[in-house]
């Protein structure tokens, strides 16, 4: 499979046999290090932004390193048992060069400001530009390699083969695609507070089913329609222990992760679990604000939507082997830059990656919950209670909703600013380029599926048939959603303080873009 079926490109031989100069998963690897969307992951938000403050934080770019040195590290174990190697291959395979090509890709189409900035451009691209499948940032990377990047020889996407881009496929459907399970996989069921919108997570926009289908085509029969690749599997469970990790690592050297308080919560659900799995579901939701009951809450989660793996007993040894190794450990000092506190920070992510990735195995049949490659059962548990901390401590902190609020408003107005020009017809001649040229191409997009497949593009109002204005209109507000998708944080503030007369600088460098 790997010599033939899996290069849209070439049939060139891969594997540790292969010429490295021909290796075209190699070549796939170095088209994206090489791509202007890959640099620009360095101004791009992971969790908090870095910008003017000073802090050494991850950003998109050295979190996709990580990734893709973890990847490659579990893709190399695997390929290394004997016994795992018949599995593998009749599953499609698992090369390293591909694994780690898809995990430097799988955050191309992070928009500025990280997950919220994914969050605003897509309640736009629904509701102001009438998107059916809105924003999605999985999504937008594969548009991006397929389609909107320029670097490859066809100026048409990277021309990634089929086995990369089938990697870079955390979630093999579109948005509105219906999948007969009696279990929605992860990612595939609708979010509780938007009813009708379809998954929550998908990895193609209607205008890339194409595309998606072609790099599916080699593994049918290997694996089902719904489910991932063995190398996306790969690259998605190194994208879990990277978050699980380095982000707690970002928070503790800022002083952001506190030692009390992530003691209080790990240390009072253990003293009083039982206590706690006797209350009812309204009286938790009554005390959610006293320590233990968080993480009361995570485990009845568990329960309910991965019943397939979830353990009270693995829970339990979890929360005591994160609150040894990160609140009576890590956190217990301070960090305040001594050598002392760098190595101990190095040894947390050290032991802790070392951990999880010697835990990964592969499975023949998994649920639709989880994919062919997973963690160990108590592995899989302490990822979950990493996250939560992470989640718990950080990301509901309310500085940093006051700081994404701002951003969130920085994003709205930038998209208000670029929807008045791009629909400004004594503008038309002085767009940005590269908006211009993203206009005309999202406009042959729709317009040939609204003659093929109308009913892709249906948004609230029902209009059929797709009429030239109803094409022009969705692709001028793909066009902006992918414009404003491809800034760095920097780059989108700057643009909005050009459009908004508030700076007398004439050019800014967001139109280089």
């Amino acid at each position: 499979m790997h010599n033939e079926q899996r290069t849209a490109r070439r049939s060139a031989g891969v594997g540790r046999t292969a010429d490295l100069a021909t290796n075209p998963f190699r070549v796939d690897r170095d088209r994206v290090a090489s791509s202007p969307f890959f640099a620009r992951l360095g101004g791009v938000t992971q969790v908090v932004s870095s910008t003017g403050s000073g802090l050494l934080v991850h950003n998109r770019l050295t979190h996709s390193l990580k990734v893709a040195q973890a990847a490659r590290a579990i893709a190399e174990r695997l390929t290394s048992r004997p016994e795992l190697t018949a599995v593998l291959e009749k599953l499609g395979g698992c090369d390293p060069d591909v694994v780690e090509a898809a995990a430097l890709a799988h955050d191309l189409g992070h928009p500025p400001f990280g997950h919220l900035g994914e969050q605003v451009l897509d309640r736009l691209a629904r509701h102001r530009f009438g998107l059916p499948d809105g924003f999605e940032g999985n999504a937008q990377s594969f548009r991006i390699v397929t389609t909107t990047d320029v670097r490859g020889p066809k100026a048409l996407g990277l021309d990634l083969t089929v086995a990369v881009r089938a990697a870079m496929l955390k979630y093999p459907w579109t948005r509105h695609q219906p999948l007969d399970l009696p279990v929605a996989p992860r990612g595939a069921s609708e979010p509780d507070d938007m009813p009708g919108t379809g998954s929550s997570k998908f990895s193609a926009y209607v205008t890339e089913t194409n595309d998606l289908r072609q790099a599916r085509e080699p593994f049918e029969g290997r694996i089902e329609s719904w489910q991932q690749t063995v190398e996306a599997s790969v690259m998605d469970t190194a994208d879990d222990i990277a978050y699980a990790i380095h982000d707690l690592e970002d928070f503790h050297r800022v002083g952001v992760l506190q030692h009390a308080t992530v003691a209080a919560e790990l240390g009072t659900w253990q003293a009083q679990a039982l206590d706690l799995a006797g209350l009812s579901d309204a009286e938790l939701s009554a005390e959610i604000r006293m320590p233990g009951r968080s993480l009361e809450t995570l485990r009845r989660r568990l329960h309910l939507k991965d019943s397939w793996v979830m353990s009270d007993e693995a829970f339990a040894l979890a929360v005591r082997k994160v609150s040894k190794e990160l609140v009576d450990g890590l956190l217990s000092v301070p960090f305040d830059g001594s050598v002392e506190a760098e190595q101990a920070v190095a040894g947390f992510s050290a032991r802790w990656t070392r951990r999880l990735v010697d835990a990964v195995g592969v499975i023949e049949e998994p649920t639709p919950r989880s994919g062919h490659v997973v963690l160990a059962v108590a592995q899989w548990h302490e990822v979950q209670v990493l996250k939560f901390v992470h989640r718990r401590f950080v990301l509901l902190r309310p500085d940093l909703a006051l700081h994404q609020r701002g951003q969130a408003r920085l994003l709205s107005s930038l998209v208000d600013a670029l929807e008045q020009w791009v629909t400004d017809r004594t503008e038309a001649d002085r767009l940005p380029r590269r908006l211009h040229d993203l206009v005309e191409l999202a406009e042959t997009e729709y317009a040939a599926l609204a003659r093929t497949e109308p009913s892709t593009l249906v948004g609230p109002s029902g209009e059929l048939p797709v009429g030239p204005d109803v094409v022009r209109g969705l692709a001028r507000g793909r066009a902006v959603v992918d414009f404003i998708a491809s800034l760095t944080d920097n780059q989108a503030a700057a643009l909005l303080e050009a459009l908004s007369g508030r700076t007398g600088q004439l050019w800014t460098d967001a139109f280089v873009l």
